[in-house]
């Protein structure tokens, strides 16, 4: 189940192809941070299937999803590349763009069976897979004594996305990964802490 505070994405370009009515619907989905990437994917899938009788886009980029673009690449206006992009924004997509590639089988579908095949082309795709949630990030590192880890480590674990990276000398430094938004009320208790010697910690990156 998504969770509506976040967005999300993919990993890897993937694929799907589904018959409608003796029409193929090939949905190809790729990872893109950038319009010139977006438009690089379209233009790269484009040309792999130049035969084919569509080729219709849509992207979706930024980090709310505030930009974004299709085209019905010359089916009826508003039944292809609207329908892909809607079935992604009720997704909670961005940074992603769609091709789906459509070899025309000699049957119509109507202005409602083309908004329903290429949105549901978008959709068999999008849920092939696991999502990935995009979040903003940001690593810290934290220098603490062997006595005093324990009781930090408990206390900080509902904030952790990950634990990076462990050395263990004459002190234990830890490198963590947190969600931005809880980062407020970690430097509160990171700050008490040091400033009774307890640890010592400084942000060595952030993630957006």
């Amino acid at each position: 189940m998504r969770d509506e505070n976040y967005f999300y994405s993919i990993d890897h370009q993937r694929t799907t192809s589904i018959k409608i009515k003796r029409s193929i619907f090939i949905c190809t989905l790729e990872y893109a941070a950038t319009i010139e990437e977006a438009k690089k994917f379209i233009t790269r899938i484009s040309k792999e299937n130049k035969t084919a009788s569509h080729n219709c886009w849509a992207y979706i980029l930024g980090q709310k999803g505030e930009i974004f673009h299709c085209s019905d690449a010359g089916e009826p206006s508003g039944t292809a590349g609207k329908p892909m992009l809607n079935t992604m924004v009720s997704h909670r997509m961005t940074n992603i763009a769609a091709v789906v590639t459509r070899h025309f089988g000699g049957v119509k579908l109507g202005v409602r069976g083309l908004i329903e095949a290429y949105g549901e082309s978008v959709k068999y795709t999008l849920n092939l897979n696991p999502l990935k949630k995009l979040i903003q990030s940001m690593e810290i590192e934290i220098e603490v004594s062997y006595e005093f880890n324990y009781i930090l480590m408990a206390q900080i674990k509902n904030y952790l996305t990950q634990i990076k990276n462990t050395v263990y000398t004459d002190k234990i430094v830890h490198k963590i990964e947190i969600e931005l938004k809880d980062y407020p009320k970690l430097l509160n208790m990171l700050s008490e802490y040091q400033s009774r010697k307890k640890l010592k910690f400084n942000v060595i990156a952030n993630h957006p």
